[in-house]
């Protein structure tokens, strides 16, 4: 069946990208649903329940990619991948900041875009099964099996992947963990991204928890929690 694994909510403005994304992700097995603008992007998420977003940044009207992604973070956790312009760094760092779980530039290979939602659906869906048990640094404890974290008994809202970032640093306390490293074990040796995604994702961990959190940066290498 075309829909057996699940649906796919693309959300994009250029209907021979759209078209283009529906096409390969249809060919490998998913249901997928278009939108053209941030409000009917997010009235097709809210009413499909997908596996994942895929997402473009320069979305026309007043819901651009960024407040559409902002808007899916109030309420939900659902994977979100980022389409942006070949210059727009500043895009895929505040897409990363507001909780996207992965970003591609255009152009893109199809192809690799297939791989990466790949990716992201086998290490979200698959990181609450391999640990089920509680995990705790100082005043933080993380529920890995409820995919929680409160800090003094008061719940803390993460995205999927800084809960999984969380959960790892916490699992290899006191030791040092090169970016390299944190990629592979949060994101999967399969990731396409860059090292300076794993800074944007320590910088919003530490926002979040602030003081409670002894992450040391490590310079040269990497970082510590513990």
């Amino acid at each position: 069946m075309a829909d057996e694994q699940g649906t796919i909510v693309v959300i994009e403005d250029d209907p021979n990208i759209a078209d283009l994304l529906d096409l390969y992700l249809r060919r490998e097995g998913f249901r997928v649903v278009q939108a053209a603008n941030g409000a009917s992007g997010l009235d097709a998420v809210s009413r499909e329940h997908p596996r994942l977003v895929v997402l473009d940044v320069g979305l026309p009207g007043d819901l651009d990619g960024l407040a559409v992604c902002r808007a899916l973070r109030a309420d939900s956790d659902v994977p979100v991948v980022m389409l942006t312009a070949r210059d727009g760094e500043i895009d895929r760092v505040l897409g990363l900041e507001l909780g996207a779980d992965d970003y591609i530039t255009k152009p893109f290979s199809p192809r690799e875009l297939v791989a990466r939602v790949r990716a992201i659906l086998r290490r979200s869906e698959s990181g609450g099964r391999q640990r089920a048990r509680a995990l705790s640094i100082g005043c933080i404890e993380i529920d890995v099996e409820r995919r929680e974290v409160r800090n003094e008994s008061t719940p803390v809202a993460m995205t999927a992947r800084e809960f999984d970032l969380l959960a790892y640093l916490a699992e290899n306390e006191g030791l040092v963990l090169s970016r390299r490293q944190l990629l592979d074990g949060v994101w999967g040796s399969d990731w396409y991204g860059d090292d300076r995604t794993v800074d944007v994702h320590v910088r919003q961990l530490r926002k979040k928890l602030g003081g409670a959190l002894p992450l040391a940066t490590v310079w040269g290498v990497g970082y510590r929690l513990g």
